[in-house]
Formats: C-alpha cells, structure tokens, sequence
C-alpha cells in the first residue's frame, strides 16, 4: 500500500464506527438511487467496490437474494463493520483490499458494479472507473454515485471546503469520456439532509467523515482552528441543505 492509501486508511479506519451511525443514514438515498438502477440483471457476481460499511447489501439482497455479493475496501475498520453487517450470508463475502484497480479475476465477470461516495477519494478516479466497467459481461450494469467538485452553492459541504481550500476551483470528472457510448444516464441528484446545528455537522465531518485523514495529518489545534472558524460563519439552529451527487450507470457490451 502506498503512502497515500495508507493515510486514507487509516483516516477512515477512525471514522468508520462514527460514519456508520451518523453519515450512513443520510446518504441512504442516494445508495436506494445507485441500487434502483440495476434492473435485470444476467448471471455472475454483484462487486461493490470502496463498500465501505455495505449500505448497499440490504438492497442488493432484497433484489437479489441468491446472487453472490462482494465488497472491497481499503479500510480494515470499514471492512470489520461490513462483515458484521454481512453476518452468516453464505453468498456475500468483503476484502479488504485497494478497489482502484479490480484483480484480473473480476474481467468481464461480474452482472453489475455498484459504488456510492468511493470513486472521488481515489487518486486516480477514471482509471478506477475504466477498471470497474471493464468487469461488467455483456448486458451488465455499471452504477456508481459519487460526489462531483461542485455539490452546492451554499451549505456546510460548500463552507467547509472553502475553508481547507480558500479559492480553488476544481476541474470536475468527464466520465462520458472514458466509457463513451456505454453511457445511459449522467445525472446530479439531489436529496436534503438535515443536522441539529453547526457544531454537530462538524463535529462528524471531522472525525466521523471525509475530513478525518486532513484532522489526523494536521493535528487538533488545526481542527479546533477549522471549527471556530465554520462556526462563525455557520448559521445557528437547524441546518439543512440540498448536496448533488453524480449518477452515472453504463451497460456492458
């Protein structure tokens, strides 16, 4: 494992309990949107790359109850939680292991990959992407959510990221490049979710989210630095916001 991987590991071998109980719920809707896309599907394995805790397998095995289902996350802490959500399913299996790449084993084998919120925290999003259709037999499913550089105009997505990054602007991902014509739907979708206030959104972005690995590289006083100043300029009271998050689905050939 590179050192970049290792320090994602462990960023969200800290967070995964927190993520589980606090991030998990809210972003069920988009798992219910990647998973409504898969259809009919031929025969072979359902892969959930960057599975993290497995939202996905309860809906997985609603619409598919005798197909074997596999996870791959690098987290040893995500896979520890996903196993137990796995429990005694003979047919569903998790490895913990880089899903930025698939094993060769997985080539033009799988009816369907579905991933929700994995894909933008790798290092190289398209080469994943490519790997993940190239998995897919003929008439499977790719479906893959992710979040894009921009998910809102305002919110606390949008005030965080304005404070660890003052002034960039990031390129989005052009996904219909790389898998071209495979391609059915390209799509932001958007849901609302709420938070008691300021603090507790921070609280978890921080160390039961996406921002644990920067908490851990750059210490507490940094952290306690980042919440005085989101807290100032966050709104009192209940706060909710309507983040975008890219859908893209593609059939294999």
């Amino acid at each position: 494992m590179n050192a970049g991987n290792e320090h994602l590991a462990r960023g969200w071998d800290e967070a995964a309990a927190g993520y589980e109980q606090y991030f998990v719920p809210r972003f069920r809707p988009w798992v219910e949107a990647a998973v409504a896309q898969l259809g009919d599907l031929p025969p072979g394995p359902i892969l959930v790359p960057c599975c993290g805790t497995f939202p996905e397998l309860d809906l997985l095995l609603e619409q598919f109850p005798n197909r074997e289902i596999v996870g791959i996350d690098l987290s040893a802490g995500m896979v520890r939680l996903a196993r137990e959500r796995v429990g005694g399913h003979d047919l569903v299996s998790v490895v913990e292991g880089d899903a930025s790449t698939l094993d060769p084993r997985w080539l033009n084998a799988c009816s369907a990959v579905v991933s929700v919120f994995g894909l933008q925290q790798l290092p190289e999003p398209e080469q994943a992407i490519r790997s993940w259709y190239d998995a897919l037999r003929s008439e499977g499913r790719l479906s893959v959510v992710y979040w894009p550089s921009v998910t809102e105009e305002s919110g606390p997505f949008s005030l965080i990221k304005e404070l660890l990054r003052p002034g960039a602007t990031d390129s989005d991902l052009d996904l219909t490049t790389i898998l071209g014509a495979a391609v059915d739907r390209y799509e932001l979708i958007k849901f609302p979710i709420t938070y008691t206030d300021a603090a507790e959104f921070f609280e978890a972005y921080a160390h039961s989210g996406p921002m644990r690995a920067t908490a851990i590289a750059r210490g507490e006083a940094f952290v306690e630095d980042l919440r005085a100043k989101f807290l100032e300029r966050a709104p009192d009271g209940e706060w909710t916001h309507h983040p975008a998050a890219r859908l893209i689905t593609a059939t294999g050939r």
